[in-house]
């Protein structure tokens, strides 16, 4: 640990803290600007000062308040709204008409029904402008795919990105926002026309190389399932995946194979080591020629891949640990991750909400601080099972650094992860380089048949096996309640966990026991914080669905297709995030008590005589035929609410009634879901 240097932990520590400021706190950039250049006249004084007068107390202030105020610099500078030529600062309405051209700078995953597209506003309206936004070219459509880096013509109207509509829904909008994208079109290929090529980028000419790999793979016939995961393993591009292997993947705990990352880029750095080696007779072959061309290749590599903030990550840390050993210079593995995540976010600040960012970086963490520990509690008796035991480790250590956040995030744990970790870990670097071999011969057109089919079977076989493991659905554990409270207090007892292993103090199990009680109060604050009753109307197309929740219990009543609705996303995450232990479901009622304020429901029918009940809320459901002065006059209700079950003509004629009579109205199309708490 002599090589720890804890000062580039703390620089990284302050900066990451800017940028998390700079993104949740609306401070103008001139402002922050202002106080940047004080405190920085601030720093380089205290610097001089504390080297006579040893006032570190102070010159470490002044670093603290530096780097944080680089870091919410960083930010401001990365946020494109704040730019003058930016499409929504525009003096024109752009969301009313558009004239609009966009260069196509990204593919994406697609969905069911769109391809999508990231691409760069040029011009809005004959005004030059800037900002990116999302692209949904319906499939339908589509006579071949948009191209990165040429310039598209269209008049439609820009449009937000959809916010959630339902209790903790993923908030696509939110996503979108903080990687500069706020608005979206929704295209048919009759509605663009291509204007032109442009100058290509760089990220065009990955793009033309990943379509001529492709081209190349398509004419020896592999199937579209095998190229999918060679795209995904070689390529970093993981659209083409169908659902079902992408999922099998994620069940057996795989996933992480997809995203090309460390391991991928670790085995590279390995094969690019051995065929450099050659280069070491030479009087600068090994301390400046070599490292010089792994750097080159690596980030060429990365820039193929996509620039995905794992494989940004791994490019990072390699060529850190190359310089190093151009300089001749030891390293440490801490000091190289920290370094790393530094640049990445002066670079990008974004990438620190990215998930896979997250996980990247604490995978790493987990490794080289739990495995060495793990490793210790088994020697193995020979050199086969220390290999084996090696990988298994690493494999544990790994899973128990990114499982808070997989639970946090993806709320499920795949319980055989190390059974398909095991057999496929050993093989993926046999893998990889067959496939690196496959790809050069087929952009050769040497390719022999015997390889196509060689290579082919290997994937299928991969395929297949991860397939059967991801069958055994009792060792997946499913939608786990995990909060970002219950991830904190797990990193802190991991944390707390390895200092007590390597400093046997009481000092350190101190830290450890509060750490675990810390973990506990969580769990009892999150039992507390239920302990509420809720009443909601959720916001689901062509059906009305009421849920009750009281305590950790839910009580759903709906019209909806009973076979589908416990399998539903919407009451999945419902019941995720609100810790939900047991969920009873039955048919609609007419009428509800919430704590002694009645809720009245009237569907298609529009039957509403009530002679002695006066309900305090109506909900409209499945456009009844009714006069909405009438049932106000008559019932007296303090608060209308339409769901997503009636026509948008009628939810709107009822706004407007509404406000005529001053009566709130709440419609779940605009509003989203309708929550009562008591």
């Amino acid at each position: 640990m002599k090589l720890l240097n804890f000062n580039i932990i703390k620089l990284t520590i302050y900066l990451t803290l800017g940028v998390l400021i700079g993104f949740y706190f609306n401070i103008q950039p001139r402002i922050i600007l202002f106080l940047y250049s004080i405190l920085f006249v601030g720093f380089c004084i205290s610097f001089f000062i504390s080297k006579r007068n040893k006032l570190t107390l102070v010159f470490g202030s002044f670093v603290f308040l530096t780097f944080v105020s680089i870091g919410v610099f960083a930010t401001k500078i990365h946020d494109e709204t704040l730019q003058s030529s930016h499409y929504t600062n525009s003096e024109d309405d752009f969301k009313s008409y558009n004239n609009l051209s966009f260069k196509v700078t990204k593919r994406l995953k697609p969905d069911i029904y769109n391809t999508k597209y990231v691409a760069e506003v040029l011009c809005l309206n004959d005004q030059k402008t800037s900002g990116q936004i999302l692209i949904n070219l319906k499939k339908d459509s589509i006579p071949k795919t948009l191209e990165i880096d040429h310039i598209y013509f269209t008049n439609d109207r820009l449009t937000e990105v959809v916010k959630p509509k339902n209790p903790y829904q993923f908030d696509y909008n939110n996503y979108l926002k903080q990687r500069n994208i706020h608005h979206q079109l929704y295209l048919n290929s009759d509605e663009i026309i291509r204007l032109k090529n442009t100058s290509k980028s760089i990220n065009g000419y990955a793009d033309s190389f990943r379509i001529t790999i492709n081209n190349k793979l398509e004419k020896y016939g592999f199937k579209p399932d095998v190229l999918s995961i060679i795209n995904a393993l070689l390529l970093g591009q993981r659209q083409d995946i169908s659902p079902e292997i992408y999922n099998s993947y994620v069940n057996a705990g795989v996933i992480h194979i997809l995203a090309v990352s460390g391991l991928h880029v670790g085995i590279i750095f390995i094969i690019l080591t051995w065929l450099f080696k050659p280069l070491h007779r030479f009087k600068y072959g090994k301390h400046l020629i070599k490292p010089v061309l792994i750097i080159l290749i690596l980030w060429c590599f990365a820039f193929i891949a996509g620039l995905s903030p794992s494989v940004t990550r791994a490019v990072t840390m390699f060529s850190i640990i190359t310089c190093a050993q151009f300089l001749k210079r030891p390293t440490n593995i801490y000091n190289t991750i920290s370094i790393s995540i530094f640049l990445m976010q002066l670079v990008n600040p974004i990438y620190i909400f990215d998930v896979g960012f997250q996980m990247s970086y604490v995978a790493v963490l987990a490794i080289v601080s739990i495995q060495p520990i793990l490793y210790k509690f088994w020697e193995a008796p020979n050199i086969v099972f220390d290999k084996f035991w090696q990988i298994l480790t690493v494999t544990i250590a790994a899973q128990l650094g990114v499982a808070p956040l997989g639970l946090f995030y993806f709320h499920q744990f795949p319980g055989l992860f190390f059974v398909s970790n095991l057999v496929i870990i050993p093989i993926l670097g046999a893998i990889l380089g067959l496939g690196i071999l496959v790809i050069a011969l087929a952009l050769v057109d040497k390719l022999p048949e015997f390889a196509v089919w060689g290579f082919g079977f290997i994937i299928e076989t991969l395929n297949t096996f991860i397939a059967w493991v991801a069958k055994f659905e009792n060792f997946l554990l499913k939608d786990i309640s995990f909060s970002f409270y219950h991830v904190i207090a797990s990193y802190l007892i991991l944390i707390s966990g390895i200092y007590l292993w390597k400093q046997k103090t009481v000092k350190s199990l101190n830290y450890a026991l509060l750490s675990i009680l810390l973990f506990s109060s969580v769990i009892l604050f999150n039992k507390y914080k239920n302990s509420t009753y809720e009443f909601v109307v959720f916001n689901k197309s062509r059906a009305t669905i009421v849920g009750e929740k009281r305590n950790q219990n839910l009580h759903l009543t709906h019209n909806f297709d009973t076979t589908k609705i416990k399998s539903d996303k919407l009451f999945k995450n419902y019941k995720v995030g609100n810790f939900i232990k047991s969920i009873s479901i039955d048919s609609l009622n007419s009428i509800y008590n919430i704590d002694n304020d009645y809720l009245l429901i009237i569907d298609s029918l529009g039957i509403y005589n009530l002679k002695q009940l006066k309900p305090k809320y109506v909900l409209l459901t499945n456009s009844p035929k009714v006069n909405l002065n009438r049932l106000i006059d008559s019932l007296r209700p303090e608060y209308i609410i339409a769901d997503a079950s009636n026509h948008k003509s009628y939810v709107q004629r009822w706004k407007a009634t509404c406000i005529n009579k001053k009566i709130p109205f709440h419609s779940t199309y605009e509003k989203g879901a309708f929550i009562l708490r008591k």
